[in-house]
């Protein structure tokens, strides 16, 4: 009986392990805490919780990051200063259209003195290049629109892509809006959430491997059932963060 208990507890561990990090580091709090954020951007932390992520996805000093459909940059200011000067971050975005009144926010970003180490890379989200092999992956409440009809992109070669742009042991994070379990990925994309089973499913048979999960910004009083931009629950969603690695 004393046996069967402790193997019991043992497996609990390791369960939570795979589950729950560590604390994050001086360093990543210090990213997180520079001055040259948009308050619009450290009002959110609260809810986004990005020191945690940089620590689950094991950003670091050094690190070179590709970020993957960057939005407005929230994470890629984070990135920058968290890798330091001697790492790299690689912004994956599609080309602006011509017509664009204005550059994309990202372009500033990069243009921006303080965050040196940013690089665009702009040929397209299905159809990119990094320079060089990364460290980290990393996607956030998006990866659920490469499903989408209207993105029209095929989702086996992107993750061939993502595959092929990191380093063998390096990792893929992918943070998203959950879906209910069970709910089939649905191709008008109209409340943008995905159920992590059919991510897990669509990067396994990619060659990846999953490693572990955090439920930093899980929240079960979301009831999956609205749009992830509906007022109620907007900043709120129930959300998943998987971790995935590239065999050696």
């Amino acid at each position: 009986m004393k046996t069967t208990f402790l193997m019991a507890a043992a497996a609990a561990m390791v369960l939570s392990a795979g589950v729950a990090g560590a604390a994050p580091t001086k360093d990543q709090l210090a990213a997180v805490a520079d001055k040259g954020r948009p308050e619009a951007d450290s009002k959110r932390d609260a809810d986004r919780k990005p020191a945690e992520m940089l620590e689950f996805a094991g950003v670091k000093a050094g690190s070179k990051v590709a970020d993957f459909i960057p939005g407005g940059g929230y994470f890629t200011r984070i990135f920058a200063k968290a890798v330091g000067p001697k790492g790299k971050v690689f912004v994956i975005t599609n080309p602006p259209p011509a017509n664009a009144p204005t550059p994309p926010a990202i372009f500033g970003i990069a243009a921006d003195p303080q965050y040196g180490n940013i690089t665009v890379v702009q040929t397209g989200i299905a159809s990119f290049a990094l320079p060089e092999q990364v460290d980290v992956f990393w996607t956030s409440q998006n990866y659920h629109d490469l499903f989408a009809r209207a993105r029209n992109v095929d989702i086996s070669k992107v993750d061939k892509l993502i595959y092929d742009a990191i380093k063998p042991g390096g990792v893929f994070i992918v943070l998203d809006h959950a879906a209910a379990p069970g709910t089939p990925i649905d191709p008008d994309d109209k409340l943008h959430r995905i159920d992590p089973a059919h991510v897990k499913k669509q990067l396994e048979s990619s060659g990846f491997k999953f490693e572990s999960e955090s439920k930093v910004l899980a929240n079960p009083a979301d009831d999956h059932t609205k749009t992830v931009f509906d007022p109620a629950i907007r900043g709120h969603t129930d959300q998943f963060i998987l971790k995935f690695r590239k065999p050696k």
